[in-house]
């Protein structure tokens, strides 16, 4: 996220009370786990780094029975990490893993661009505000895009591509050609 937004990041490393050494330490870590023979692969290597899940639901897909595990995170508590895994459970491939709205937590009101500043939404909430949003694959594998339309201040509807990491809003821009 700091390739977008370094200053929230900033701002969020402070306020959970890491240091930036701290946090490039977790993530080489992070990596290095990842990476081992050993370390559980599709969904449950975030069981091992995360611990239970907080929730397990069934997700339907089409035709497709999928699980989604959600997480609670302190920097986030309106939303949820998920893993959505196909057939099979944690064991099973993962499929996504991103940020969430919280059952429990109303969306935000998006009503225009103006409303779309930095970690203000998640994918589902841009997607429903703007119908009909058109997700695009994502610069990395953690990366998502929406092709959207909204209002400007004054009204006009714009053609817009919002850009998220973990399912998290980083920046709108105008859509490309």
């Amino acid at each position: 996220m700091a390739d977008f937004q370094p200053q929230p990041v900033e701002e969020a490393v402070r306020r959970l009370g890491a240091t930036r050494a701290g946090m490039r330490e977790a993530n080489k870590r992070w990596q290095a786990m990842v990476r081992a023979p050993g370390f559980p692969s599709g969904g449950r290597r975030y069981t091992a780094v995360l611990g239970p899940p907080e929730a397990t639901l069934p997700r339907r897909i089409g035709d497709l029975v999928c699980t989604a595990r959600q997480w609670a995170l302190p920097l986030w508590p309106g939303l949820r990490f998920e893993v959505l895994s196909g057939p099979g459970g944690a064991g099973a491939p993962e499929l996504n893993a991103w940020l969430v709205r919280a059952a429990d937590t109303p969306p935000p009101v998006l009503r225009t661009l103006a409303d779309l500043t930095p970690w203000s939404c998640v994918v589902a909430d841009l997607g429903s505000a703007f119908p009909p949003a058109v997700p695009r694959e994502g610069s990395a594998p953690t990366r998502f895009r929406l092709d959207f339309t909204a209002p400007d201040a004054g009204g006009r509807a714009l053609a817009c591509t919002a850009d998220f990491t973990w399912g998290l809003l980083q920046e709108v821009r105008p859509a490309g050609p």
